[in-house]
């Protein structure tokens, strides 16, 4: 990598123009403590701002949201920043560019930042916080990466206007990281240190399946009391996510005989109408009423025009609502029989991103975020989404889990997207009292 790319030279302006910050170096790794950084560790307020035992739980909160309404530029200049370092998934220096941006900020807050280190993808960053009591630490758990590839910044530039901010990724999920280190910065300003252990957990692959992150995610939710994710929340009102549909990718391989299209056409096994009568077949599985969808997305078959194909595959995209659908789609579908004998047919892949399911702690999560909102002065809604996230591993072993607590807004993954900055207070003021509830 040239010392004077064009990224580097970004990076550079970002990190000139910001204060230093006075950080522990005992409690930072790889010379993460010795960088610039933008936030501090605050200085606890006093008993009379607003968090005092002597006030009721709707005046504390209210003046929480106050505080975050005081912060809202310097939550946006975080966001803003965050979406400059462009972090595509499949650009490892990209994305360890903007990991190790966000590994500066979370260590200037104190957080013992240190990364997991990979070969073929971005490295994954955890941040460990202490905190008052022993209890097990919540996990605020989301991602860096982003679907947009280098240089969209020139044609979607970050830019705020009519109470949105625009940009690629500012919505999934540049703005839940900034959520997170504001909320920290937040519970830290009013009690001096944070209340229970916090670890925080960004990986560099979650567009892309998972792959090199999922084992972390899963190793840190086991330790944890709570998961609370980050991801964008749904719908303007800004609800929260209680269940994600599981998710599976299969190959239907059809082998066929080839021959001449015109010479001996009695001869050839089309793979091609085998394989469309297997989707044909394939669409009869799908029961919406369940949360039950099979998607044959992509079709490729044949060589060339004037010949019967011998072979033909689909890629199918399958979903689930229930951890038994994913068994019990997986047996149908390979039980699936050839309709034309000469023909062969072989199906592999399998479900394996589990559903997130509405179980007793999503619900309990749910319920305490309901209430926080409500002291903050809003009605927090619920909704059950078809896309996944990291969130269905760790709901998938049975940690309570929480979705959907990143930024309001629309046009995840799309030229439009962007997120309503009017909301950004109260998702700090939900997400600190969450925090320290769970």
């Amino acid at each position: 990598m040239e010392s004077d790319s064009p990224e580097i030279i970004l990076y550079r302006a970002l990190r000139t123009d910001r204060p230093a910050a006075r950080l522990n170096p005992t409690r930072t790794k790889r010379g993460i403590g010795s960088s610039t950084a933008g936030l501090k560790q605050s200085q606890p307020m006093t008993k009379d701002d607003g968090n005092s035992p002597f006030k009721s739980t709707r005046q504390q909160a209210q003046s929480r949201l106050r505080y975050f309404e005081q912060h809202r530029d310097q939550i946006i200049d975080t966001i803003v920043r965050l979406v400059e370092l462009e972090s595509p998934s499949d650009n490892k220096q990209a994305v360890d560019r903007c990991s190790a941006f966000a590994a500066e900020e979370f260590a200037a807050l104190g957080g013992h930042a240190h990364f997991h280190r990979v070969n073929d993808f971005g490295n994954h960053l955890q941040v460990d916080f202490s905190g008052e009591t022993q209890q097990k630490p919540v996990l605020l758990l989301g991602h860096y990466d982003t679907v947009y590839p280098l240089g969209t910044l020139a044609t979607m530039p970050c830019r705020k206007g009519n109470g949105r901010l625009r940009g690629p990724g500012v919505l999934d999920m540049k703005s839940g990281i900034a959520l997170m280190l504001h909320a920290i910065q937040g519970l830290q300003a009013w009690y001096g240190q944070l209340p229970r252990p916090v670890t925080v957990l960004l990986v560099s692959d979650e567009e892309i399946g998972s792959e090199s992150s999922r084992h972390i995610t899963e190793s840190l939710a086991k330790q944890s009391s709570a998961v609370l994710v980050l991801e964008p929340s749904y719908g303007p009102k800004g609800a929260v996510k209680t269940a994600r549909k599981g998710v599976g990718q299969y190959s239907v391989k059809v082998t066929g005989v080839a021959a001449h299209s015109g010479l001996d056409f009695e001869k050839g096994q089309s793979a091609i109408l085998e394989l469309a009568r297997q989707i044909l077949a394939i669409s009869k599985l799908v029961d919406v009423k369940r949360g039950l969808t099979l998607n044959a997305g992509l079709v490729q078959g044949g060589t060339r025009v004037n010949v019967v194909a011998a072979e033909a595959t689909a890629s199918l995209d399958v979903r689930v609502a229930r951890m038994k659908d994913a068994a019990s789609i997986d047996k149908k579908l390979r039980s699936l029989k050839p309709f034309n004998r000469k023909c062969k047919l072989e199906i592999s892949g399998a479900v394996d991103r589990p559903p997130m399911e509405r179980t007793a702690g999503v619900a309990m999560l749910y319920t305490k975020a309901s209430q926080i909102a409500r002291e903050l002065g809003w009605k927090l809604s619920e909704a059950a989404v078809g896309g996944g996230s990291d969130g269905n591993f760790t709901a998938g072993l049975g940690i309570p889990t929480l979705d959907g607590l990143g930024g309001v807004g629309d046009g995840a993954h799309a030229v439009h997207e962007f997120i309503t900055i009017a909301e950004l207070p109260r998702r700090a003021a939900l997400l600190a009292g969450l925090m320290e509830s769970v």
